[in-house]
């Protein structure tokens, strides 16, 4: 009597599902992505009014006007000066981005430059 070979591999609908994962992962990725870009840019500017706000004499007006040009060039459109919060002389940006995916789902982001 002769003995099967046992066939190893992956069978199309489980290569399916695999493809299928890949790409949901793949289309999250690509629309998360510009929000935490953006995050950066926002650090950036927050993070270099901070330095020039050293000694903390910079009124909200100022801030808000140093924000609005980092804002311009990195074309930050999520939060704007106004936004922003002093407390004891350091600024900070704390917000949230609703990301829709699919439908009526959607992927809620928190971003804090304090952290």
């Amino acid at each position: 009597m002769k003995q099967l070979k046992k066939q190893h591999g992956m069978t199309a609908i489980g290569m399916i599902l695999v493809i299928a994962a890949i790409i949901s992962f793949a289309v999250v990725g690509m629309k998360v992505m510009p929000a935490y870009l953006e995050f950066n840019s926002i650090k950036k500017a927050v993070a270099k009014i901070n330095k020039e706000n050293t000694s903390g004499n910079m009124g909200k007006s100022a801030i808000t006007e140093a924000f609005g040009k980092s804002a311009s060039i990195d074309n930050i459109q999520s939060i704007s000066g106004a936004d922003l919060v002093v407390e004891n002389g350091v600024v900070r940006a704390e917000y949230q981005k609703v990301i829709p995916i699919v439908a009526n789902a959607s992927i809620l982001l928190d971003f804090n430059t304090a952290n």
